[in-house]
């Protein structure tokens, strides 16, 4: 089944989930479970919803299809499409982030198809093969308000099966700082961009100074990074660039806001345009949201038993440093929700990305136990 998912390239940029949304469909109706193709929120980017069973408790089972540009392929080892498997690994962009979780939801939608259908269990189970996570598009949310929500909801990004109960927040700032282009032999009669905006990454070196000391229990510090500069794009070494653009990584607690965020950076950039004199504006171009639910939910408690049970997988509390969908479970859905999954983090967006296929046996027992206690309650 990976290695079906990761022959299909579903990148993003541009966004190509069509394909794949179409085979996952199709799989499910071929074994009488009930899928949806959702054209929203971009129909030329289509993804899918599927249920087993009817009624309370929910599980909601949530991954995303599209997977980061392989890039130039001769840098990788193995063919990024392949699906090559040697020596226990099966490669190929996505294999782990996180073709490698849907698979398991598949597969376990199947598994309790009966089970739900006789009254063995009670309840629904929902499989999310969402659109867009990679770039924040709003997948998962649209697949929730279409009705495909539920009361507990696992994210099976790769995690070597410890459970995230946290996640760290992301929002991406591009900070524009204007100057007045002039020859460069009269430099006095202009404003040189590179200059402000030099002034624009040493305030935010000391913002993030600041910032640092924020930490969590679950997912360490905050963090406020630039990653960008661009100045003087028209190539012309003789003139004055007449803007210079920053990039900022901010990554955020729980408990904070992207609002407040935006505060923040407001009142550092002010303080620069008063001290300069430049002409500075800012935008926040992507967000992913912070998200938590209680360390001893009930969810977590039961995966963090099983996982233990089978993997000896750790029990302690743990939150995750990168972001997920599972933001939409928590925050707009108001589901009990956790990021739990096959497959070290480690691999994600890297050449030769590959996926050990004993993640694949193990979760799925995993995933039958937690899922079962869960529908048993």
């Amino acid at each position: 089944m990976l290695q079906r998912l990761v022959r299909i390239e579903t990148e993003n940029p541009p966004g190509n989930e069509g394909p794949c949304a179409g085979f996952i469909h199709d799989w499910f109706e071929r074994r009488d479970i009930d899928a949806t193709v959702v054209e929203k929120p971009d129909p030329d980017r289509p993804q899918v919803a599927a249920r087993v069973g009817e009624g309370d408790p929910t599980v909601v089972l949530n991954g995303h299809l599209d997977v980061v540009p392989a890039g130039d392929s001769e840098g990788w080892e193995y063919d990024p499409y392949g699906g090559t498997v040697e020596d226990d690994r099966l490669y190929g962009r996505g294999s782990t982030d996180m073709k490698a979780g849907i698979a398991l939801s598949m597969l376990t939608l199947a598994r309790f198809r009966e089970p739900l259908r006789s009254g063995e269990l009670d309840g629904s189970l929902v499989f999310h093969g969402a659109m867009g996570e990679e770039t924040a598009d709003p997948g998962t949310r649209v697949l929730l308000e279409e009705g495909f929500d539920g009361d507990y909801g696992v994210v099976l990004e790769p995690t070597e099966f410890k459970v995230a109960t946290s996640e760290k927040g992301l929002a991406w700032y591009e900070i524009d700082v204007e100057g007045e282009p002039t020859h460069a032999s009269r430099p006095d009669q202009g404003s040189n961009a590179i200059v402000d905006g030099r002034r624009v990454v040493e305030a935010l070196e000391a913002y993030d100074r600041e910032v640092r000391e924020r930490t969590d229990d679950l997912v360490g510090q905050a963090y406020a990074t630039a990653t960008q500069f661009v100045a003087g794009a028209d190539g012309n070494k003789g003139v004055l660039p007449d803007r210079a653009t920053v990039s900022l990584d901010r990554r955020f607690l729980p408990g904070e806001s992207a609002e407040d965020l935006d505060a923040e950076l407001d009142a550092v950039l002010s303080d620069v345009a008063a001290e300069t004199g430049a002409e500075i504006s800012w935008r926040r171009t992507t967000t992913y949201e912070s998200a938590a639910v209680p360390v001893d939910c009930h969810l977590a408690e039961v995966f963090r038993e099983h996982s233990d049970a089978v993997a000896g997988a750790p029990t302690e509390p743990w939150g995750t440093k990168a972001s997920s969908d599972v933001r939409n479970l928590i925050n707009d859905a108001g589901m009990e929700a956790i990021v739990w999954g096959p497959g070290s983090n480690d691999q994600a967006h890297t050449r030769d990305e590959y996926v050990e296929l004993h993640w694949g046996e193990t979760g799925l027992d995993i995933l039958d136990r937690a899922v079962r206690e869960l529908l048993s309650d």
